[in-house]
């Protein structure tokens, strides 16, 4: 009887579509959520070393909700070009009715390990403000 744990190899990965409706759900736990998701530790065979993760398709994003106190005027976004002076700051609200694929995509970012494998992992997740996504082929084919 051998002790051994089974490492998976990145061909024998079999990846699925997860839909995920993003409506009245806390913004944090959802996030946590999906980078579980990406990273494929909801699976019996997670290798860290390997991209072992799932598609995540999230629908209705700009329909989540935040806790806490007054945090879609408090919370601040920066970027920065790299030349003095050139700090750009947009709070909570505005990005999140301007572009809520960028602010899920920083959040799930944070989640996921700061290699090139976390880079790999976070392309597997789409994000779209309304009920409607082009996956639908996909998600059918699996479930």
């Amino acid at each position: 009887m051998e002790k051994f744990t089974k490492s998976i190899k990145k061909e024998e990965v079999k990846r699925e579509w997860v839909v995920l409706d993003a409506t009245d759900q806390t913004f944090g736990r959802l996030i946590s959520k999906v980078a579980h998701i990406l990273r494929g530790k909801n699976k019996p065979y997670f290798t860290p070393h390997v991209d072992c993760g799932d598609y995540v398709v999230i629908t209705n994003a700009s329909k989540v909700k935040f806790n806490g106190n007054n945090k879609m005027e408090d919370k601040k976004y920066h970027r920065h070009s790299g030349y003095f002076g050139s700090v750009k700051s947009e709070n909570l609200a505005t990005l999140l009715e301007k572009n809520p694929e960028k602010l899920y995509k920083l959040a799930t970012r944070g989640m996921l390990p700061k290699t090139k494998l976390g880079k790999e992992m976070l392309k597997k997740l789409k994000v779209y403000q309304g009920s409607e996504h082009p996956h639908t082929a996909q998600v059918g084919k699996d479930s």
